[in-house]
């Protein structure tokens, strides 16, 4: 600490560093949620009223309506077997707390997708613009938008996938 840091300063680094550390779990539990089919977890990564998402060609602007698209599409099954297999894993997190409580973020986004439905794989990477407040105690994501960068999709051709 330097020989002039206050107190104050020191309270104040501390609460956003703790802030920051809050945030990057909640947006792995996002991310967990996404990859475990979760929609219960997903809705709850989110204000419980006011959400505003933009996923693109998803469609839905909330997260009510994005964890029933959510639901439609990572909650296929054929044969008792997921039909759609996702990974999201979330780097570069570029947090600011601001003095004001709430937050804003940037993730890199590497996703991967099987489906079997359709027999193909994707793999893509985009960009996340997230706000964030504290509701509750908790801090949720009050808003998120996805724009992805690049994405290319190809069969499975013969590929073996175990579940």
């Amino acid at each position: 600490m330097p020989a002039t840091a206050q107190p104050d300063d020191l309270a104040r680094q501390l609460a956003r560093s703790a802030a920051i550390e809050s945030i990057t779990a909640l947006k792995h539990r996002y991310f967990r949620a996404c990859d475990a089919k979760d929609p219960v977890g997903f809705r709850d990564c989110f204000v419980a009223v006011g959400s505003a998402l933009d996923y693109g060609s998803l469609g839905a602007t909330d997260a009510d309506g994005m964890a029933a698209v959510f639901s439609s599409i990572a909650l296929q099954q054929v044969d008792g077997k997921n039909a759609i297999l996702d990974m999201h894993h979330g780097v570069h997190p570029d947090i600011t707390v601001r003095e004001d409580g709430t937050a804003s973020g940037r993730w890199t986004l590497r996703f991967r997708q099987v489906n079997l439905i359709e027999q193909t794989e994707t793999v893509a990477t985009g960009e996340y613009a997230d706000e964030y407040r504290v509701e509750e105690g908790t801090w949720k994501i009050a808003s998120c938008a996805f724009h992805q960068t690049w994405a290319i999709t190809r069969p499975l051709d013969d590929a073996r996938i175990t579940q």
